[in-house]
């Protein structure tokens, strides 16, 4: 058996929410901005639900239209969906 298949079959992921950088940004853009202990990684969290919205979404318009590759056109499509549901 080769490394490289046991390696890829033990995939963990070791990397945390970027707590320091996203506390630095919201410090610089809103210095008045009181956020609760944990508010930057319910922020990161929200994010990455968004894209994993968007890359499903664009995965489907992908798909319908018989392309094997997401582009960029899927990527706008599939954000003016998500946007359209979230707004109403």
């Amino acid at each position: 058996m080769a490394l490289s298949s046991t390696i890829s079959q033990r995939k963990h992921i070791k990397r945390r929410a970027p707590r320091g950088f996203l506390r630095r940004v919201f410090k610089r853009q809103k210095p008045h901005l009181r956020l609760e202990k944990h508010g930057d990684v319910l922020v990161h969290l929200n994010f990455l639900l968004f894209v994993h919205r968007l890359a499903e979404e664009a995965r489907i318009n992908a798909c319908e239209n018989k392309c094997g590759i997401i582009k960029k056109d899927h990527i706008l499509a599939a954000a003016k969906v998500i946007l359209k549901k979230s707004r109403g």
